[in-house]
């Protein structure tokens, strides 16, 4: 018999699971105890009841997913449980909303689906956890040992699917297995464990066959001790960053990665005068209204940056918690300072990858860790007052009583209405909805800003605002196009559980992104027209609210209704086709790349 003790994680709760506070109290070594000596004599249990209370265990508050006759018992014994179980769409809303609610609370969220299709359509929003590095928990069902190579009804097995990818750890999943009997499962809770408790993403994906699901667990627990040590950088690395630093001006490139250690990158930017840019998924970590703040770099970013890089021209740039992929760099060779970079990352393949010709002192270590570090080795106060910094331009356009919505008015009102008016999360959805977002919007915090420059999959925000929203405790907002919003929604599943998500749509009836972009890449005539939909009347059809606005006089009453609205709420924009967006530097990069007529 599997026994789970009920004290498993209770001695670190500083370390496991992860979360914002924890990471400030991290220490140089974190144990996991599941010794034996704290467990009790239980009678026994299904395998699906076993694994849900190892998911308890674990820290999951909720799991989200659609439901299927092969994956009933996990299913039904979830619902049954401590864990908060919500039932969705579509597979693929379930883990994207699972992804935003793991970075809304810092807590791992499970993702459950049936056999056959049910795995493969959940396979895209779990391949965005990954590049966005969230803590995800993937539960499926596959086909009994007895039927497979027989045609089961949506046959899960070697015989009917690849393997090696889904079935596999690596390059999906972090940890992936088939659990074909449950004296495997101690391994897989340890394994679980080990994952969720380092400070970098985890995705697992564990499949059981429906058989195995109703077996009784017959196996002991067995005693494990597991340690996990966050990467530091040695003494001797942070006294040569402290003197590289010292040596001359320097700017900070924030990225997502260092959104725990926002405190530390400002204090190091005030003592030493330096100028900070951020990438776009790492807006608000340091304040963008901060007399320090050069701007946004890469996809959408201000001009101020490439301005600050040759006139301020800084010695050195320090790296912090950015891959400097395409869509934060396009691997611009002007924003290579003249004696390199100091690059740290938890990730030691991610220094020198993007720009592996230039010098660069590659750090493997948790961002707050080395600042913290490096805080006690450079001077108290900068020798020279902080110079005089380039700043993102900002110019306000009133609104007109007569035309078509301006994206640029709409992200005016948005950011006196939602973003300094509430708390709201804002998230934008891949398109010109994100580029008119990164360019315009300003944050002050970190964690309130959410958008996929990676993977960039249209409908992860459409549907993930819904688990941002739910696990947030809060309102949530997603900016969002209208092809987007007819591919894959989920406000139906806002309306079962009366969740406060809202979604601004830019109504312009095409991909205007691929409009916009095709044009400057010089392919004219392209097909993108959507015919253009009411979404409010399709949100009230779901039990939703909503209202539509066509003049630009009528933006800020209907962005306030929403936020006070307690229903999920819909403002659908009929947005100005003809204003070009700030995708010129991705244009830009695909035409380097061949892509242009």
């Amino acid at each position: 018999m599997l026994v789970l003790p009920e004290t498993t994680f209770a001695s670190f709760p500083s370390s496991f699971p992860l979360n914002k506070s924890s990471i400030a109290d991290i220490q140089p070594s974190t144990a996991l105890d599941t010794s034996s000596s704290n467990s009790q004599q239980l009678a026994p249990i299904s395998v699906a009841s076993t694994i849900v209370k190892m998911l308890e265990d674990l820290g999951v508050e909720y799991a989200f997913g659609v439901s299927g006759g092969a994956i009933a018992p996990i299913w039904y014994t979830l619902q049954h449980s401590a864990i908060k179980l919500r039932h969705f769409r579509h597979e693929a809303g379930a883990a994207f909303a699972a992804t935003e609610a793991y970075f809304a609370s810092d807590r791992p969220v499970v993702v459950f689906t049936t056999t056959g299709p049910g795995i493969t359509n959940a396979l895209t929003g779990l391949l965005a956890a990954r590049w966005e590095d969230a803590k995800v928990i993937f539960i499926s069902a596959s086909t009994s040992a007895p039927k497979r190579g027989r045609w089961a009804l949506q046959e899960t097995s070697n015989y009917t699917m690849p393997s090696a990818g889904i079935f596999t750890s690596e390059p999906m999943f972090h940890y992936a297995t088939t659990l074909e009997s449950s004296e495997e499962l101690p391994e897989v809770y340890r394994r679980l464990a080990k994952g969720l408790a380092k400070p970098n993403g985890f995705v697992a994906h564990l499949s059981i066959p429906t058989n195995i699901q109703t077996n009784l667990v017959e196996t002991s627990l067995t005693s494990v001790n597991l340690s996990f040590t966050p990467p530091t950088a040695s003494e001797e690395v942070i006294l040569e960053c402290a003197k590289l630093l010292s040596e001359g001006p320097f700017a900070i490139w924030v990225g997502f990665g260092a959104r725990l250690a926002a405190k530390e990158i400002r204090q190091l930017a005030e003592r030493m005068g330096a100028g900070v840019m951020c990438s776009p998924r790492a807006k608000g970590i340091f304040p963008e209204d901060h007399p320090q703040f050069v701007g946004v770099t890469g996809f959408a970013g201000h001009d101020s940056v490439l301005k600050y890089m040759q006139e301020s021209r800084p010695l050195r740039t320090l790296v912090l918690g950015t891959r400097l992929g395409e869509f934060t760099s396009f691997w611009n060779p002007a924003m290579i300072p003249s004696r390199g970079f100091l690059h740290v990352d938890i990730d030691p393949e991610v220094p020198g990858t993007a720009y592996p010709s230039a010098e660069t002192l590659a750090i493997q270590s948790e961002v707050r860790i080395f600042l913290k570090a490096l805080l006690k080795r450079l001077p108290k106060r900068h020798r020279s007052k902080i110079q005089s910094l380039t700043r993102p331009e900002r110019s306000a356009i009133n609104p007109n009583q007569d035309s078509l919505v301006r994206p640029e008015v709409l992200m005016n009102l948005m950011q006196r209405v939602i973003v300094e008016g509430s708390d709201a999360i804002v998230m934008a959805e891949g398109g010109n909805s994100f580029a008119w977002a990164i360019n315009l919007l300003r944050f002050t915090k970190p964690g309130r800003f959410r958008v996929s420059t990676g993977f960039g999959a249209m409908g992860h925000f459409v549907t993930s605002v819904v688990g941002a929203a739910l696990t947030h405790q809060g309102k949530a907002v997603a900016i969002v196009g209208d092809g987007a919003m007819l591919m894959n929604n989920e406000v139906s599943t806002a309306v079962s559980y009366q969740i406060p998500a809202v979604w601004i749509v830019l109504n312009d009836g095409r991909y205007n992104m691929c409009h916009q972009g095709s044009q400057m890449q010089g392919y004219k005539d392209m097909d993108v027209d959507i015919p253009q939909a009411d979404f409010v009347m399709l949100a009230r059809s779901m039990g939703a609210d909503g209202i539509r606005v066509e003049r630009e006089s009528d933006i800020q009453a209907a962005l306030e209704l929403a936020m006070v609205s307690t229903r999920p709420f819909v403002v659908d924009i009929v947005i100005d086709p003809s204003r070009l967006a700030p995708i010129g530097t991705r244009i830009s990069s695909l035409i380097s790349q061949g892509a242009k007529n």
